[in-house]
C-alpha cells in the first residue's frame, strides 16, 4: 500500500526541516528522479508502488543515467539539480527524502533497493550497514 502524498511530504518536510511543503516537494522530485535512474525491474516497480502516485511516476520515468553514480557523485548531481544547493545541503536533502522513502518501503524492499546501488548508499538512506 502506498503512502499518501501529504504524509510523505510531511515526513520529508520534518526530516529536512523545510519551511514549506513546496520546498520538500522540490527536493523529493529531484532525489527520486536521480534514484529512479539507478533502479531496474521489479525493485523499481515495487518501490514506486509504496510511494504517492506523483513520486511513483517520477521514479518510474527517471532521468537517464549513463552509469551508476557513486554516493559522492549522487550528492554532486543532486546539488547541481537543486537551485542554490551545495553538496552539504544536497546531502541533507537526500537524507530527508531517502529516509522517508525507506520508511515507506519497509526493511526488506529497502534492502533490495540497496543491493542495486553502489556501496555507500546505505548511509544516504539513513540505514548504515555494518562493514
Amino acid at each position: 500500500m502506498s503512502m499518501h502524498r501529504e504524509s510523505f511530504l510531511a515526513l520529508v518536510q520534518q526530516r529536512g526541516e523545510y519551511e514549506t511543503a513546496e520546498e520538500a516537494d522540490r527536493v523529493a522530485r529531484v532525489v527520486l528522479a536521480l534514484l529512479g535512474a539507478h533502479l531496474v525491474g521489479t525493485v523499481r516497480v515495487d518501490l514506486a508502488a509504496r510511494l504517492p502516485e506523483t513520486y511513483a511516476l517520477i521514479l518510474l520515468n527517471p532521468l537517464q543515467a549513463a552509469e551508476p553514480l557513486s554516493p559522492e557523485r549522487f550528492v554532486r548531481a543532486t546539488a547541481a539539480w537543486i537551485e542554490g544547493a551545495t553538496e552539504k545541503t544536497a546531502l541533507w536533502d537526500i537524507g530527508a527524502v531517502l529516509s522517508t522513502t525507506a520508511a515507506a518501503a519497509g526493511g526488506t524492499l529497502t534492502h533490495e533497493v540497496l543491493l542495486q546501488l553502489p556501496p555507500g548508499y546505505d548511509v544516504l538512506f539513513g540505514r548504515p550497514q555494518p562493514t
